[in-house]
């Protein structure tokens, strides 16, 4: 039987499927069930740094009286004391979650500032978190600040971050950078343990009829995959730290593709919250009968078989492939 066992941020994982951040790892229970079908890791929703600075600051009844004198704006002010836990309530899912189950745990934190919030990075490894990984999210809406400004930010706060802990740091990252390529060398330099291809932003979307804007989760579809895959198999060969794939994989087909553009591991989220933990069983036996059909004994030994320094064209991750593609279109 093919081996699917792989190594991601130093840990040693049963296979390279991860369930991702969602309202799947919310609860001990559903950590249970996601181990019992054959996950080999989970990732905890993100504590927020605006959640943990509202903690620390004791700012919530300013903003409750900002929100009354300004009714208006309560639809737009998220409820931070109330999502997912709280900082406390999350440190004990962690604990709780260790003494559960024998995978490991991936604790979660989402801001892009530094801070007396970064503490909490510390904390959870205190509880027992396996590793944390770093959800840098920011819209730069100032035309004052500059590319190379929000750049220097995200290699600063990830020092800051990887200084504090023992644990191993993965940094989940924007597709929008300019040089995709020269941030993920940067922060393989920084000393990060994994890099995470693409953080999935959610937009908002506008209500005409109300003309505010809709938020709606929306689950990912297959064509996703696409923009994960070029940059993975770009960046693979030029950084030492593990890489993980995220947004996009709904079949075995596009776990293995995964692989085969260099990633060790490969978040779930969408998949299954369509189809549930269960489905886990179908993506392990797809993955392991292509593995057989094609005499593959373990992950390693198609891992980056498509990266950009073992592509027989180079040109299929540059322009070349561009003007191919717009050629197959026939009116």
């Amino acid at each position: 039987m093919s081996d699917l066992s792989t190594r991601y941020l130093g840990l040693n994982l049963k296979s390279p499927l991860l369930a991702s951040a969602s309202p799947l790892c919310e609860s001990v229970e559903n950590i249970r069930r996601l181990e019992d079908h054959g996950v080999a890791a989970v990732v905890l929703p993100s504590l927020f740094e605006e959640q943990l600075e509202l903690e620390s600051r004791s700012v919530d009844n300013d903003l409750a009286r900002g929100s009354d004198s300004f009714p208006e704006s309560a639809n737009f002010l998220p409820d931070l004391q109330n999502y997912n836990l709280g900082p406390d309530g999350y440190l004990e899912l962690i604990r709780q979650a260790k003494e559960a189950v024998q995978i490991p745990i991936i604790a979660s934190i989402n801001g892009i500032s530094g801070g007396g919030w970064l503490q909490y990075a510390r904390l959870m490894e205190e509880a027992g978190a396996d590793a944390i990984e770093l959800n840098i999210y920011s819209i730069a809406t100032d035309p004052a600040v500059s590319g190379s400004e929000i750049e220097k930010n995200y290699i600063d706060l990830v020092k800051q971050v990887k200084r504090s802990i023992r644990i191993p740091l993965a940094v989940k990252l924007s597709p929008f950078f300019s040089a995709p390529a020269n941030m993920g060398v940067r922060f393989d330099e920084a000393h990060v343990d994994g890099i995470v291809l693409f953080n999935r932003f959610y937009q908002e979307d506008f209500d005409v009829g109300e003309q505010l804007p809709e938020t709606r989760l929306r689950l990912s579809d297959p064509a996703e995959l696409l923009l994960r895959l070029r940059w993975l198999a770009i960046l693979t060969p030029q950084a030492r730290c593990s890489f993980a794939l995220s947004g996009g994989v709904h079949d075995g087909g596009d776990v293995v593709k995964a692989i085969l553009a260099g990633a060790d591991a490969v978040q779930l989220v969408s998949v299954l919250l369509r189809h549930g933990p269960r489905f886990l069983v179908t993506l392990t036996e797809s993955v392991r009968k292509w593995m057989e059909e094609r005499g593959y004994e373990a992950i390693s030994d198609f891992r980056g078989a498509m990266s950009l320094d073992r592509c027989l064209d180079a040109t299929a991750y540059e322009r070349g492939s561009y003007q191919r593609i717009l050629q197959n279109w026939r009116v």
